[in-house]
């Protein structure tokens, strides 16, 4: 039996009107993933970031207009800067005004105890930092930042045959199911 959810009636409209989850319906939605990531590397922890942005970039943003497929995090003189992320231009935006470059650093807000692990964390051997995952949360953009360890080829194959296994057993046991 599943627990009855008592939602305001706002929220309730909002659920009828769009066809969203509850979930959705408060702006908690992943905008994109750095599928490469995992990948290239193994994610040990991740922490979660506030970004700087300026004029018309939030709603980019929310347009699902941004990469961070070549992108890095880096720790400077205390503070977390995102690197390589593109954020296109907004398209409605006015005309008067000029848009920022779409592929600047951006300032990251994390709390200064979490700056100085992810500090600790880029200076031991073997260790990087890398955006893993934008999201909405309440309306504003978040960046999962993972603190990740490198894979060599033999990792990346091992990582490939046991996605394969899973796959095969997945495929085997949909088949028994069946019969």
């Amino acid at each position: 039996m599943t627990p009855v959810v008592a939602l305001s009636y706002s929220l309730q409209m909002a659920i009828r009107k769009t066809g969203a989850s509850p979930a959705s319906a408060d702006g908690d939605r992943v905008i994109t993933q750095n599928r490469r990531a995992y990948h290239d590397y193994f994610i040990d922890d991740t922490i979660e970031a506030g970004i700087v942005l300026t004029g018309s970039e939030i709603k980019s943003i929310r347009e699902g207009k941004i990469t961070i497929g070549e992108s890095y995090v880096r720790v400077d003189n205390g503070e977390v800067w995102l690197i390589g992320a593109n954020v296109s231009p907004y398209k409605h935006g006015q005309s008067g005004f000029v848009d920022p470059d779409p592929a600047r650093p951006r300032k990251l807000l994390v709390h200064r105890r979490q700056i100085e692990d992810l500090r600790e964390a880029t200076e031991r051997k073997g260790l990087t930092l890398v955006p893993v995952r934008v999201r909405l949360r309440r309306g504003r953009a978040k960046v999962e930042v993972g603190i990740a360890r490198g894979k060599k080829l033999d990792d990346k194959r091992q990582s490939l045959a046991e996605r394969d296994a899973r796959r095969s057993i997945e495929v085997a046991m949909k088949e028994r199911r069946q019969q």
